[in-house]
């Protein structure tokens, strides 16, 4: 599969370019300029200097579109997908799924009408739309930290900061400054 991953140098980016490839996908990916060696190290087949070029203006028929960034670069992503594609958002509205994966179905028309814009393009142009919430799951993380200790991921951290100084480290990852992952230690 052909797989987009926006914002490949932050933290989800650069871990999910590495998931891709490890299933052997053909990943293309964003970045800023200084970070395009840094992506490519990650296993990035391609990559689009944000910076100059529009992605949506480069790169067609993907699989797979993984946005961390928000509502343009989603709707962008529409435009990317080959038709049946899948364009899977973690800053895009809840869809109707999500409120079955908290358990809580009750809450599913409340999600169909929040997301219920994005959903109705994302069909117009032939592809599907998913939101993911990232919740700890043993099963999976003890997946991951097999791939890791195999050397098979690495990770990629920006900074780290004292548990004292969490506060500051909320404020920094909500600031966007976060390239990579962001460490709270003891």
């Amino acid at each position: 599969q052909k797989v987009l991953v926006l914002a490949g140098a932050g933290g989800l980016g650069s871990t999910m370019i590495q998931v891709a490839k490890h299933f052997g996908a053909y990943v293309a990916t964003t970045a800023r300029t200084s970070d395009i060696d840094k992506v490519r190290t990650l296993g990035a087949d391609e990559v689009i200097d944000f910076t100059t070029t529009d992605f949506a203006d480069v790169v067609s028929g993907y699989d797979v579109v993984i946005d961390s960034l928000g509502p343009d670069s989603l709707r962008k992503s529409f435009t990317v997908l080959r038709r049946g594609g899948l364009a899977i958002s973690v800053v895009g509205p809840p869809d109707p799924s999500f409120a079955t994966q908290l358990g809580q179905p009750l809450l599913k028309p409340v999600f169909a009408l929040t997301s219920a814009k994005v959903r109705r393009e994302a069909k117009r142009r032939g592809v599907r739309y998913a939101f993911l919430f990232m919740q700890a799951s043993g099963a999976q993380l003890s997946t991951l930290a097999s791939l890791y200790d195999a050397g098979e991921l690495r990770p990629v951290l920006d900074r780290t900061f004292g548990f004292d100084e969490a506060l500051e480290a909320m404020a920094y990852v909500e600031q966007g400054k976060g390239n990579g992952k962001v460490v709270i230690t003891r």
